[in-house]
């Protein structure tokens, strides 16, 4: 009997694996409709100016921000099943002006028949803006609803003609309780989930996936569905799941990549460049460049890098990093990889010092720990006789005048003589 029914839960997993071999757990069990959607009560609750809006097939453009496995992509495939217009659905990664000509064609022989045309606009920050300036004139006339999904704030990368015609909807990490109950109906659902297996798994281990996955849900069900399809059958014909099972599960998936973001591997890239690794910290940054991270999100990384571990001690450091991330704005992938690469090289070889952050940490300790200190009389600017009268500005030595070689203090007088340096700054 155990060896029959053994089998038979082998072979579930099996169907489990050929069905969905091109679908992940995270995919199939995509709710598809609103009493079905977990989490973002603020954007997408009764009453909500969103909720209203699908519920009336009255939807403005929008731009949904928040960070990943959130529910942006699935509240636009929700929105998808209940519209009456024509929806259209691609990634900013892999939709150019071609394609982007298409749809408005598309949308505008739909408009010629009163017919609306929604464009979901995965990733939009990755368009650059040439490509949201060719978008601009259909959303503005109303041929083209465009709902727009990005984990970058949207005022620095969304051009503000276009933004000023969006509704932006801030979406939040998901609660614990909302990846608890994303997870149990994962487990319990027998046509997309795992319901058809029997499934063991207690209260902690379930509330250490939702805690390890830090409000993604994404990652939260690719982690269960790992630790389903590779733990063992129990002599009781269960299979259970355990906490070291899912913690393996989190190490196994970080192996795949997270396109939107993976701090391991950002983290390695950091270390080795701080190590003065060239070869290790080129094979990091490819590594997230083919898995598909933003090339703006590693430029952004690699200039905290220029001035938290070089600083002082080489100044084009910051110049050759920014040089990158303007490289990658202007041009995006695959053009701009190189221009990573070189900033990437640059830094691990420059020569390293850490002062300048050093010097800032105990700057910062100081502000947190006195507070509000007064700004020495002197120092202050006065523009009115009321000012002047009072002492401000009194004694200020314009450092020209003494050859720069003036005595003076520049501090609060409760920090006055502070080194934050060592080096004789």
């Amino acid at each position: 009997m155990f060896f029959t029914d053994t089998f038979k839960i082998a072979i579930n997993i099996y169907i489990i694996k050929m069905e969905n071999n091109k679908q992940p757990l995270a995919d199939r069990i995509r709710p598809d409709s609103l009493d079905k959607f977990f989490g973002q009560e603020e954007v997408i609750g009764e009453k909500k100016l969103l909720r209203e809006a699908i519920n009336s097939d009255k939807m403005p453009s929008m731009i949904f921000w928040g960070p990943p496995g959130s529910g942006k992509t699935t509240l636009a495939l929700i929105i998808a099943k209940k519209t009456k217009s024509e929806f259209f659905q691609t990634s900013a990664v892999s939709c150019g002006l071609k394609e982007l000509k298409q749809v408005i064609e598309k949308a505008e022989i739909n408009s010629l028949s009163g017919k609306k045309t929604i464009f979901f606009l995965d990733e939009i920050h990755r368009w650059n803006k040439r490509q949201q300036d060719a978008l601009l004139p259909y959303v503005e006339k109303g041929t083209i609803t465009l709902i727009g999904a990005t984990t970058e704030n949207p005022s620095f990368e969304v051009i503000k003609s276009l933004l000023s015609r969006c509704q932006v909807f801030v979406f939040k990490e998901l609660t614990k309780e909302s990846i608890l109950k994303i997870i149990k109906r994962a487990i319990k659902d027998k046509k997309n989930g795992f319901g058809k297996l029997n499934i063991k798994i207690d209260k902690k281990t379930i509330s250490l996936i939702s805690e390890l996955s830090n409000g993604d849900a994404r990652k939260a069900l690719n982690v269960l569905e790992y630790a389903v399809l590779t733990s063992k059958i129990t002599e009781k014909n269960n299979i259970k799941i355990t906490a070291d099972a899912v913690k393996q599960a989190f190490q196994k998936t970080y192996l795949f990549y997270d396109k939107e973001e993976h701090y391991d591997i950002i983290s390695a890239l950091h270390k080795s460049m701080r190590g003065s690794d060239a070869n290790a910290s080129i094979y990091w940054l490819a590594r997230m460049i083919e898995a598909g991270e933003d090339p703006l999100y590693i430029g952004r990384r690699i200039i905290r890098f220029a001035s938290e571990d070089i600083g002082l001690a080489n100044s084009r450091a910051l110049e050759q990093a920014v040089a990158a991330y303007r490289a990658c704005h202007f041009i995006g992938l695959p053009e701009c990889s190189l221009a990573l690469a070189q900033a990437v090289v640059y830094m691990a070889k420059c020569k390293k010092s850490n002062e300048l952050y050093v010097a800032y940490q105990k700057a910062a300790e100081d502000v947190k720990k006195h507070g509000n200190l007064a700004v020495p009389l002197g120092l202050r600017n006065a523009p009115t006789e009321l000012m002047k009268e009072l002492g401000y500005g009194k004694d200020y030595k314009y450092s020209p005048d003494f050859n720069y070689q003036e005595k003076q203090n520049y501090f609060p007088e409760k920090l006055k003589k502070r080194k934050y340096f060592k080096n004789g700054y």
